[in-house]
């Protein structure tokens, strides 16, 4: 136990002392082949995936310049077994086999599931709990799908009565599964889940992984025995690796990438575990929640604050295969009515009646609602607006209209652009995503009048309108924006703003409590506001959208779980935020009464824009009824947000300059219409 307690001091004394040396001795070097293998590790995914991040904390900690590069995995082998890389990851026990590899220490890595459809019944699976081969000589009647080369087991491997059926991929395994041309696909979990997220999305919630023993693979670095260093190497690695384990470090990057262990329900105190946004308000209802377990002793609070895209994607994962990781689920407008429809929520019924829920903005309850029942209750809803330097307009003799077009908007952005003195023309969204990116793009397509789709579900990327608002989005982000947009949110733009940076910023009205604070915007006394800009038609100007908390039909702990979303959404909350944040920072935009308090009113020059601009938004990307959805509320279909963080990733290559505008939008085209004819919505005509 001693022994224990000392290992972290132990560990921080010797990387102390490394350091010491790194600082006299010329810096180390270590060169590492990669494979791309998402969730964990891939070009796209931010900070180039969870093991990219943690090789490259780890030997960074104790003085390392790391270079890691992708290639094919027969390339990375071979160019480490070589020696020329230092070695590739991530890599298996396996290679351990292998006389030109030597493996470092293990970190987490990937979980191998049986995922089967809902609708297939395995009698007495219970009783093979801890009997893996049993278990799999049960099912040897059924078939199954997997990936030729991928790591199961050695019991799997070995069972030649199972009937195996080999593919290239998840996707066809995926497919043969809904054709019922296969019973089971097996594969890593997060990585099957991913792929129906991006490419199968009309598949969620109909597939679940089968409750009983699966196997796990820890990842390694594979270190080539070729080279002269390769002990020194992975000596360094594996002591890093213990102090960013014994430190927390470890659980950290996971839950940032979300990668998160199986949930246990069986705890005393219950423990609800929260999947929620990183924005400022959600923050303070972490900070304020101690409170809440303190009057709840018999409930813990497990928090998993998460960026925008990596929250939805995990969201959506859980129900893609029936992972049961939340009680609690951050989610918004556009979630809340399609996931109701699918029973994938619990309907918010008997709420307690000093919750008042008659005092939620109609505007706000009718979007968070299903067949007129509450799914989700608001954390805070929001808007559009146009945030401008006064300052920098009197400097330079400007004058923002009432209702600015999307042209005053240019003009303005180049005049007040100033680059060398650190101040932009616009700060405008430009990280990929549905809900980043994509949501301003939206505004502006519907501002030149553009759809997503037709009422027969055709997309509608390859129009004049898409062509009208790529081409002004991308000269505003381009040419008036800060180096490196396509890195900037929600939450990067804000702080840009607050500091003096952007002349111009249009985004969500809920950041005017942030910028009006005099606690935490330099330029509250500087800032003026209107209107979001207009093109053609006034539509985009003022959209919906709200944050709330649902809680998922799969939560074993709803009863517990209402009580905190009643908690942190009520009026006495909203009053405990003004107390200790002060009425500026209280959640906006959901209740009648906060835009009756007169201390409200008072701290908050832009309440009455804000209500107003509530009161007559609609949600992004609504189209008329149609045959196959009568909602009339985004495009409320779950291909919608796979089509949406593809082409936002799109836009990004096309503000890197990689592609061009007219590529991107032919590549979304192509794409939007093999998501929906592989949903059988929608069939091009030949």
């Amino acid at each position: 136990m001693i022994l224990n307690k000392l290992l972290p001091l132990f560990i921080g004394l010797s990387l102390l002392l490394a350091g010491v040396y790194c600082q006299a001795a010329p810096q180390k070097k270590v060169t590492l082949a990669t494979v791309e293998f998402a969730p964990y590790i891939g070009e796209q995914l931010p900070n180039y995936g969870y093991v990219h991040e943690l090789v490259t904390a780890v030997y960074k900690r104790i003085g390392y310049d790391v270079q890691i590069k992708f290639y094919p995995l027969a390339r990375a082998k071979h160019l480490a077994s070589r020696g020329v890389v230092d070695g590739y990851m991530p890599g298996h026990i396996e290679e351990k086999q292998q006389h030109n590899f030597t493996l470092s220490a293990p970190f987490p890595g990937d979980h191998i599931v049986f995922l089967k459809k809902k609708k297939l019944v395995i009698p007495n699976i219970s009783a093979y709990a801890k009997d893996t081969r049993a278990l799999l000589r049960s099912l040897s009647i059924y078939q199954f799908g997997v990936v030729r080369g991928t790591l199961i087991s050695p019991i799997f491997d070995q069972a030649q009565y199972l009937k195996k059926q080999y593919v290239t991929n998840n996707l066809q395994n995926l497919d043969k599964l809904h054709k019922n041309r296969i019973d089971f696909v097996i594969g890593d979990k997060y990585s099957l889940a991913d792929t129906m997220i991006a490419k199968r999305p009309h598949l969620i919630g109909t597939l679940e992984f089968l409750s009983a023993p699966f196997f796990s693979h820890p990842f390694h670095i594979a270190f080539s025995t070729k080279t002269e260093n390769y002990k020194q190497l992975k000596e360094d690695f594996n002591l890093g690796l213990q102090l960013f384990i014994a430190d927390g470090s470890l659980d950290k990057l996971l839950e940032k990438h979300g990668l998160f262990p199986t949930k246990d329900n069986s705890t005393n105190p219950i423990i609800l575990t929260i999947g929620t946004v990183n924005n400022k308000d959600m923050l303070i209802m972490q900070e304020l929640a101690s409170e809440f377990e303190k009057s709840h002793p018999q409930i813990k609070l497990q928090w998993r604050t998460l960026t925008e895209t990596t929250l939805r994607k995990r969201l959506l994962s859980d129900f893609a295969i029936s992972d049961g990781q939340f009680d609690i689920m951050t989610i918004g407008s556009y979630e809340t009515p399609l996931w109701a429809q699918r029973g994938w929520l619990t309907p918010l019924e008997n709420l307690p009646e000093q919750y008042d829920k008659n005092d939620l903005l109609t505007t706000v309850r009718n979007a968070l609602s299903y067949h007129h029942q509450l799914y989700a209750l608001p954390f805070y809803a929001e808007s559009s607006m146009l945030f401008y330097r006064k300052d920098l307009f009197d400097r330079h003799n400007l004058s923002m209209p009432v209702q600015p077009t999307y042209e005053d908007i240019i003009r303005f952005s180049a005049i007040i652009h100033a680059p060398d003195k650190g101040l932009y023309g616009i700060c405008i969204r430009g990280k990929a995503g549905w809900g980043e990116n994509i949501a301003v793009l939206t505004s502006i397509i519907e501002a030149y009048a553009g759809r997503w789709f037709s009422p027969k579900w055709q997309p509608m990327m390859d129009r004049s309108p898409w062509q009208q608002a790529l081409a002004t989005y991308i000269k505003l982000i381009t040419r008036y924006g800060p180096p490196n947009a396509h890195l900037n949110g929600f939450n990067e733009n804000l702080a840009l703003f607050s500091k003096g940076h952007c002349g111009i910023w249009i985004d969500a009205t809920v950041a005017a409590g942030l910028l009006f604070d005099a606690k935490q915007s330099k330029v509250y006394d500087k800032i003026a506001y209107t209107s979001a800009p207009i093109a053609k038609t006034a539509e985009g100007s003022h959209w919906l959208w709200a944050w709330a908390l649902a809680i998922p039909s799969s939560s074993k702990h709803k009863k517990e779980a209402l009580q905190f979303i009643t908690w942190a959404t009520s009026k006495s909350y909203i009053e405990k935020v003004a107390k200790t944040k002060g009425w500026i920072a209280v959640p906006p935009g959901t209740r009648k009464s906060t835009y009756k308090h007169h201390d409200y009113l008072n701290a908050a020059p832009f309440a009455q824009f804000v209500i107003d601009s509530i009161r007559s938004g609609k949600p992004l990307g609504s189209i008329e009824k149609t045959a196959l959805y009568g909602q009339k509320l985004y495009e409320s279909i779950p291909q919608f947000q796979s089509i949406g963080d593809y082409v936002g990733a799109l836009l990004v290559k096309v503000i890197q300059g990689k592609i061009s505008e007219q590529q991107a939008l032919k590549m979304s085209q192509r794409f939007a219409e093999k998501i929906m004819e592989s949903s059988g919505h929608y069939k091009k005509e030949q």
